[in-house]
């Protein structure tokens, strides 16, 4: 800013990102189909609305692993400093997975589950900042992007089903993008972030300056080196040509088991995981 000033940084709420956690989880899995996924939708387009400059859906048509039915799925845009000609995004995505493929047990490996860090979580960190940008507007515009269709793939059996929402607005950009961070799996209790691998790769100014903010910052979830290959929301912005990251908690022992739920979840995780995204975009 003119005059050598900082652009100064509104609060992260870790404690009302928990509370709008809990709230996703209380609809029950967000399966695309379900009227669990069609309140909850609702839902997070009201709560956008009430901050952003302005919110639209984007709807598309999906396919859910081991069906050969199509079934409506949705992602949710929200626009601030629409006025800007620099423009990033944070997305996250927002469905759950159909079921507990990695569940110890096998009778639960058929069922749905909560979600609470695998879809919830990141969702909550982008509500939180969807109210940090609305009390203070950034220095840059943003979009925060929840993309839906994430979690709908399956293993080796029939490709394209992992990121179909991602790949839908990818594949339909409403705005040029300088970045792109996708925050998945953030909320666990025992949070531990090493750099996502293709992130490091393809993306490695970005992935740095994320990591040096969290060092700056204090923030020691944050940990230097590479992490697993992951294939998320990121990948296909990366395919467009477009510096993007993924924030991501990969190991986490309740992946996609019913176990998944609120209590392995803590506001700290969030709150370090928010306070660097607010950073990030403030410090542009």
């Amino acid at each position: 800013m003119a005059g050598g000033c900082a652009h100064p940084r509104p609060a992260f709420d870790a404690d009302r990102a928990f509370a709008d956690l809990t709230a996703q989880t209380q609809f029950g899995p967000r399966v695309p189909g379900t009227e669990a996924h069609r309140r909850c939708a609702g839902w997070l387009a009201a709560q956008l609305a009430s901050r952003a400059d302005s919110v639209w859906e984007q709807a598309f048509v999906g396919v859910l692993p081991g069906t050969a039915d199509s079934v409506a799925m949705v992602n949710i845009v929200a626009r601030f400093v629409p006025q800007a000609k620099r423009r990033v995004l944070v997305g996250a995505h927002w469905d759950t997975r159909p079921y507990a493929d990695m569940d110890p047990d096998s009778v639960k490996r058929t069922h749905s589950f909560p979600g609470a860090n695998d879809g919830a979580s990141g969702v909550a960190i982008a509500l939180e900042i969807a109210r940090a940008l609305d009390s203070l507007p950034p220095p840059i515009g943003v979009d925060l992007v929840l993309f839906d269709g994430e979690d709908a793939g399956d293993y080796g059996r029939t490709p394209g089903l992992w990121c179909q929402g991602s790949s839908y607005y990818a594949a339909h950009l409403p705005a040029q993008y300088g970045w792109v961070i996708v925050i998945d799996m953030v909320g666990d209790k025992d949070l531990r972030l090493p750099q996502e691998a293709y992130s490091l790769r393809l993306a490695r100014k970005l992935a740095d300056r994320v990591w040096s903010t969290a060092a700056k910052l204090g923030e020691t979830a944050f940990v230097q080196g590479r992490g697993p290959e992951v294939f998320d929301d990121h990948i296909p912005f990366l395919m467009r040509g477009i510096p993007a990251i993924d924030v991501i908690d990969i190991d986490y022992a309740f992946w996609h088991t019913a176990d998944d739920a609120v209590d392995k979840c803590a506001p700290s995780s969030l709150g370090a995981v928010g306070r660097v995204l607010i950073e990030t975009l403030y410090s542009e």
